[in-house]
């Protein structure tokens, strides 16, 4: 594929060699590594077990014209911010399943090994696609166009390879980051050629570099990193270090819409990439660097009087308009606030949040959102994270009512539901259509199951035939 010249990210190919030439979402990926497939810095062999470890997987090497250029680039690069933020860092380029399979395993024994609070970053960037709704991560040297048996032996599954081979820590974080195509090899008569959307275990954060079913443009220059990387990168060297894991998802996903869609070429305006994250993490980690045993703890930066005041009567609320009201407040007194990321992340997650709950289809009231003592932990912060547009929150939420005996607990596992989905969650929806089915009301099964299939889900063939 030759280039334009006037346009390094655009290509003289059709619309279907573009959207070949994507880098695209993904899904749970924690693929990490073993020091055979990259370069660890030669002072670690005698240093203390670090507390952040990576695996940055890129494959270029795929057979003409389905070779992706900005792979290595997009590698190089975000090790180089991630090593700023205290990550030990083993890269894996051009590697085919096999070997990813390898690096898997090996990353995954270093943060067993590792102290309980250790930070696994997995990063995977070149082909994905999706078979019998299973998201796979093509290896290098394997057409994304070959058949279907030969694509899923030269794969990796990312919630069978990876996720559930790394260890399971619900008070730990273990985050994914997909910068890859997809391309459903089934796609001839579906609406969605992406990968699929997951909900993920307690502890994981999984951030896709675009939406379920929806491209993801990759340059055709190797001097030129993808739009979702380079986000990803210049958001790492200036995010606020007390900004969490989760805000900083939030706030880079905002940085790739915002640059799409003001990019000068239509095309690419037109395929603006909205990242699809899945999340449930317990226990916030921020961005700063871990403290060095015999190191003096950094000085504060300056801080307003009021900010911290400001800033904990925007973190108390629990009601969307409110939350956005609140955030957007802190941001016009306090922009360089040591909490901007997370009252901007606050303010476009409440917003959103907001929207959804002035839609008619969307049965959830302010009540819903009252916290007691009573309530269990987890609920209370889950309903504290779905103020903020957290839609997996959202489902946990809804499902703490679903075996609930209460009078109101229908209403409220249905609204709930209903909720998640006008955020974005297939999954909340189809459940909801499965709910409805049960119920005798197929025309809301129908229209929410349309709902699920228009955000990128495509339900496993047992529970298609199922519905069927």
């Amino acid at each position: 594929m030759s280039p334009n010249p006037g346009n390094p990210i655009m290509t003289t190919d059709s619309p279907a060699d573009l959207r070949r030439r994507t880098v695209l979402e993904a899904l749970p990926v924690l693929l990490a590594g073993a020091p055979a497939l990259g370069q660890a810095r030669p002072d670690e062999a005698n240093a203390s077990p670090p507390t952040r470890l990576a695996l940055l997987v890129g494959n270029r090497d795929y057979p003409e014209p389905d070779d992706l250029p900005p792979t290595h680039k997009n590698v190089q690069d975000l090790r180089a911010a991630l090593e700023q933020r205290g990550f030990s860092v083993t890269d894996a380029l051009d590697v085919d399943a096999a070997r990813t399979r390898q690096a898997i395993e090996g990353f995954a024994a270093s943060v067993r090994s590792g102290p309980s609070d250790t930070v696994a970053f997995f990063y995977f960037t070149g082909h994905g696609l999706q078979l019998d709704a299973e998201s796979l991560l093509v290896g290098a040297g394997t057409s994304p166009k070959a058949k279907a048996e030969v694509l899923g032996r030269n794969s990796v599954s990312v919630i069978k390879d990876v996720v559930e081979r790394m260890p399971q820590r619900p008070d730990a974080l273990t985050i994914c980051v997909i910068d890859a195509c997809r391309t459903n090899i089934r796609a001839a008569v579906q609406a969605s050629d992406g990968l699929n959307q997951i909900e993920v275990p307690p502890g994981f954060l999984v951030a896709f570099s675009t939406g379920a079913g929806k491209p993801a443009i990759a340059p055709a220059s190797a001097n030129l990193s993808t739009f979702y990387t380079a986000s990803l990168v210049k958001m790492l060297k200036s995010a606020d270090e007390e900004a969490t894991w989760s805000d900083f998802f939030s706030i880079v996903r905002l940085d790739v819409l915002n640059t799409m869609r003001n990019y000068p070429v239509e095309a690419v305006r037109a395929l603006a990439q909205d990242s699809f994250i899945a999340k449930d993490v317990r226990r916030p980690v921020t961005l700063a660097r871990p403290a060095q045993a015999d190191a003096a703890p950094p000085p504060a930066p300056p801080r307003a009087p009021d900010d911290l005041e400001d800033w904990a009567a925007v973190d108390r609320s629990i009601w969307p308009q409110e939350v956005a009201q609140l955030a957007d407040g802190y941001l016009q007194h306090h922009p360089q606030g040591r909490r901007a990321t997370a009252a901007l992340a606050a303010r476009e997650g409440a917003k959103e949040a907001s929207q959804v709950l002035r839609r008619s289809d969307v049965r959830l009231f302010r009540t819903a959102f009252n916290v007691s003592d009573d309530m269990p932990e987890e609920i209370r912060a889950d309903i504290h994270k779905s103020a903020r547009g957290d839609k997996d929150a959202a489902a946990r939420v809804a499902r703490s009512y679903r075996d609930s005996n209460t009078p109101s607990a229908p209403g409220r596992y249905e609204g709930w539901l209903q909720y998640a989905a006008g955020l974005g969650n297939g999954i909340a929806a189809y459940e909801l259509a499965l709910h409805y089915r049960r119920s005798a009301q197929p025309l809301l099964a129908a229209q929410f199951e349309s709902r699920a299939r228009e955000l990128g889900y495509t339900p496993p063939p047992t529970l298609d035939h199922y519905r069927k």
